[in-house]
């Protein structure tokens, strides 16, 4: 049985610029969760060669960590947090 209690969760948003390339998204979604946080939302827009992407993130550990993980994927030609908010999150 889970606990019923309530704990902070901090939410981003980010933005990513990938190269299309095949199973690219994949590893973006798989460095994410790897890195322990959730997707909560997510926007993506595929322009000529690449995919403009905005990630609306759920997590307990420092952003700049996946920030870092996400920029050292060959595909990914930017990472920019564009916003961090306190969320709350419910474990039922």
């Amino acid at each position: 049985m889970k606990p019923n209690h309530e704990s902070a969760s901090q939410r981003y948003t980010l933005n990513c610029r990938m190269n299309q390339e095949a199973a690219a998204l994949e590893r973006l979604c798989r460095v994410v969760r790897v890195r322990g946080f959730r997707i909560s939302r997510m926007a993506m827009e595929s322009t000529g060669d690449t995919l403009d992407i905005a990630l609306t993130l759920e997590g307990s550990r420092p952003v700049a960590m996946l920030q870092s993980q996400l920029e050292k994927l060959h595909s990914v030609a930017g990472v920019e947090l564009v916003s961090d908010t306190m969320a709350r999150s419910r474990s039922a």
